[in-house]
């Protein structure tokens, strides 16, 4: 599967599609604030990254503004959270041969260019 979950309303996720030619590599994109991410689908990315918590995005602006710093967080809170607020998913995520890319660090983004 090549699948792409982003915000449209993101620069860098904009950036690196067009950097990774995505469009051009039949990729399936999901934007997660005009499509909500399911419960199976986030099972799914947790199943390939290993847990929610190396999902969910410390620099959310919820993160802060609920406090969320001050408190310890299970893998039903990290769960819950990203269900619920398509912000604390950490972007983009992307499934290419049957493994998740997380995020948008230099090393990410060089690891899914060898990949394809």
């Amino acid at each position: 599967m090549k699948k792409i979950y982003y915000l449209s309303t993101c620069d860098t996720c904009k950036r690196i599609i067009s950097e990774l030619e995505l469009k051009e590599n039949g990729f399936v994109f999901q934007d997660i604030k005009t499509e909500k991410i399911t419960s199976v689908q986030l099972e799914e990315m947790k199943n390939l990254a290993g847990s929610y918590e190396a999902l969910f995005s410390r620099i959310a602006r919820k993160y802060k503004e609920l406090g969320l710093a001050s408190k310890t967080l299970t893998e039903g809170d990290y769960q819950k959270f990203i269900l619920e607020e398509y912000t604390f998913l950490k972007r983009p995520v992307i499934l290419l041969n049957n493994k998740i890319y997380i995020g948008n660090s230099k090393a990410v983004i060089a690891e899914v260019k060898e990949a394809l």
